[in-house]
């Protein structure tokens, strides 16, 4: 009588162990792999990637964005000169520049090889043209006469820009392809070869008045690479 005792009070126990398993069940339910997970407040939003320790900070994008300017102010300082000059002078174009600087070169080193310092004088400042002028008298002095043929101008680069008070300043590298010659008295040639072409690569600057009613540029300064 005692073990059919126990064996129905087993039994009862595992009815009633099966009755809250159904019921557990019922409330939780079953996964099948397609429930939706709960959200978890601290990861990315959708479409975001995660990256631990950073915090979205407001107008981050636009601070971003001014030190990217600054940046590039820093590393390109020739597109810094170049704005600057633009807001001075805000009819500033590059490109008609460059083609107002290669048309003048052509016509100061023609005008330079003849001797002609009328037509250089409203090209050159002061320094410059004094400079231009005594080698044409030296020139003329000791009888010499020199011949430059300008056969073409291969690149005319910007190298540095910047504004000064109210002038703006800009160096330009002509690489041009050049026949130059000297002769003296007895048209004997001194230097150069009239049958030889020549590249020649010369850094000029000009500047302008941006506040200046004349739309020409000066040039202020003549070297060559180093």
């Amino acid at each position: 009588m005692g073990d059919g005792f126990q064996l129905i009070e087993l039994l009862f126990f595992a009815m009633i162990a099966g009755f809250l398993l159904y019921r557990l069940k019922s409330v939780l339910g079953r996964r099948h792999g397609e429930e939706r997970q709960r959200p978890n407040p601290f990861a990315s939003s959708p479409g975001t990637e995660t990256n631990d320790n950073v915090v979205s900070l407001p107008d981050r994008g636009r601070t971003e964005g001014k030190d990217a300017a600054l940046r590039e102010q820093e590393e390109n300082p020739l597109a810094s000169g170049l704005e600057a000059i633009r807001a001075a002078d805000p009819g500033f174009d590059v490109k008609g520049f460059l083609g107002g600087a290669e048309a003048a070169f052509g016509m100061i080193v023609d005008a330079f090889a003849r001797g002609d310092t009328a037509a250089l004088r409203p090209l050159l400042n002061d320094d410059v043209y004094d400079s231009f002028a005594a080698a044409i008298n030296a020139r003329q002095k000791a009888g010499e006469t020199h011949e430059t043929k300008l056969e073409g101008v291969r690149d005319v680069d910007l190298l540095e820009a910047r504004l000064e008070a109210r002038t703006a300043v800009i160096t330009v590298k002509f690489v041009s392809d050049q026949m130059n010659v000297t002769r003296g008295a007895d048209g004997t040639v001194l230097d150069g070869d009239p049958d030889r072409i020549v590249e020649v690569t010369d850094i000029w600057t000009f500047s302008r008045n941006t506040r200046s009613k004349d739309p020409n540029w000066l040039l202020v300064e003549t070297g060559t690479p180093n």
